[in-house]
C-alpha cells in the first residue's frame, strides 16, 4: 500500500518543521547514543550489533534531514524569501550544499555499515568532459540512487538532474532540496491525475536545456528487480508486438527489460549529450526490509562500471534506439554475472561470531 502524497503546503508547514522539532527533542538521547555506539562498536563488543547500528543510522539520518532543512530555510531567506532561488548563483549554492551533505552521509555509511564503493575503469563519462551526459543506470538494491548522485556530485563534478518517484517527497529534506533544483518527480501511471504529463514528456523537458556540466540520471527499469516485475515486463513486450525484445529480456537474469520511453525522450531532446550506461553490484540481494536486517552490518563492496557512448554514436531511429538500449542492457546483465562470479571466488569464509 502506498500512502497518497500530501499537498506541498502540508509538507512544508507540517512535515518539515516536525522533523526539525523531533531532532531537537531527541538530541540529548542522540548524544548519549552516539557515545555508546562509538564505545561499543569501536572498543567493547564484537559481532554484528544490528540493533545498535540500525538505531544509530536512524538517529543520524534524522539529524541529517534536519540539518538540510535548517540550511535550506536559511538559503530561502537569503534569496529574498524565495525571490531569487532560481538564479544561477543560488542553484549552484544548492548543488554545493547537496554535495557536502552527501559526503557527510557516505562518511557515516562507510563507518556504520562498512560499505566500500569502487569504480571499475573509472571513466563514468570523463571522456565527455564539457558535454552534457545522460546516465542510464540499472536499479538494484536500496540506496543505489544516493550512491550515483554522490558519485556525480563529488567524484565527477556534475550537476545531476534526476528522474525520481514522487513518493520520495515524503522525506522532507529530499522534498525541499530537490524541488529547488531541475529534477522530475514521476507519478506512477495508476495514480496519475488525468491530463498530467507522462514520463517521456516530463523527461524530455528536463533534458532539453542540459549544459556542459549537467548529467541527467534515469533508471530505465523503473524499480528494483523482482520475479513478478521481470515477467510482467516480458509479457508487456509480447503484447506490444516486440517478440524479439521479449526474447532478449528472457535471457537477462539480473536486470529487467528497460522502459525505453524516458531515456529515448532525453536522447531526442538533448542530441549533443553523450550517454553513460551504469551497472553496479553489491546490493542486488537486498530487496526486502528483512534482507537488509539480515545483512547488517552490510560489510559489502559495491562495484560500479560505466560504458560511455559518444553523441555521434547514439542511433537516431526509434527501432534502432530500442535495439541499442536492449543491447547495452544485455551487456550490463552479462557484466553482473561475471562480477558475481569474481566476488564469489574472492569471498572470505564467514568469520566466527559473524
Amino acid at each position: 500500500m502506498t500512502w497518497r502524497l500530501p499537498p506541498r503546503w502540508v509538507r512544508r508547514v507540517v512535515l518539515a518543521p516536525l522533523v526539525v522539532l523531533l531532532a531537537l527533542v531527541v538530541l540529548p538521547v542522540g548524544v548519549l547514543v552516539a557515545a555508546f555506539v562509538g564505545a561499543v562498536m569501536t572498543w567493547l563488543l564484537p559481532g554484528r550489533l544490528r540493533i545498535v547500528r540500525a538505531v544509530w543510522m536512524a538517529l543520524f539520518y534524522l539529524y541529517w534531514d534536519a540539518a538540510i532543512l535548517v540550511v535550506a530555510f536559511a538559503l530561502w531567506v537569503g534569496s529574498g524569501f524565495g525571490w531569487q532561488l532560481q538564479r544561477p548563483a543560488f542553484r549552484r549554492a544548492h548543488y554545493v550544499f547537496a554535495g557536502a551533505m552527501m559526503r557527510i552521509l557516505f562518511w557515516q555509511v562507510r563507518w556504520t555499515l562498512r560499505l566500500q564503493i569502487d569504480i571499475v575503469d573509472a571513466d563514468l563519462g570523463r571522456t565527455l568532459e564539457g558535454q552534457p551526459v545522460l546516465v542510464a543506470s540499472r536499479h538494484g538494491g536500496p540506496g543505489d540512487s544516493f550512491i550515483l548522485v554522490h558519485a556525480l556530485l563529488n567524484w565527477f563534478a556534475r550537476e545531476p538532474r534526476i528522474v525520481l518517484k514522487d513518493t520520495l517527497q515524503w522525506d522532507p529534506a529530499v522534498d525541499v532540496l530537490l524541488n529547488r533544483l531541475p529534477m522530475q518527480f514521476i507519478t506512477p501511471h495508476s495514480t496519475r491525475r488525468p491530463g498530467a504529463p507522462g514520463l517521456s514528456a516530463a523527461v524530455g523537458r528536463l533534458a532539453s536545456d542540459l549544459d556542459g556540466d549537467d548529467a541527467l540520471l534515469i533508471f530505465p527499469e523503473g524499480g528494483n528487480v523482482t520475479p513478478r516485475r521481470r515477467l510482467a515486463r516480458i509479457e508487456a513486450l509480447r503484447r506490444n508486438g516486440q517478440p524479439e525484445l521479449a526474447a532478449q529480456a528472457e535471457q537477462m537474469t539480473n536486470v529487467m527489460a528497460p522502459h525505453a520511453g524516458g531515456l529515448l525522450a532525453a536522447v531526442d531532446a538533448a542530441p549533443a549529450a553523450g550517454v553513460v550506461f551504469v551497472a553496479h553490484t553489491g546490493l542486488d540481494r537486498l530487496v526486502t526490509v528483512r534482507d537488509v536486517w539480515r545483512e547488517l552490518p552490510m560489510d559489502k563492496r559495491i562495484v560500479m562500471k560505466g560504458w560511455t557512448v559518444l553523441p555521434q554514436d547514439v542511433p537516431r531511429g526509434r527501432d534502432e534506439q530500442e535495439a541499442w538500449l536492449f543491447d547495452h542492457w544485455t551487456g550490463i546483465d552479462s557484466w553482473i554475472d561475471e562480477q558475481n562470479r569474481v566476488e564469489a571466488a574472492l569471498a572470505p569464509r564467514a568469520r566466527p561470531g559473524r
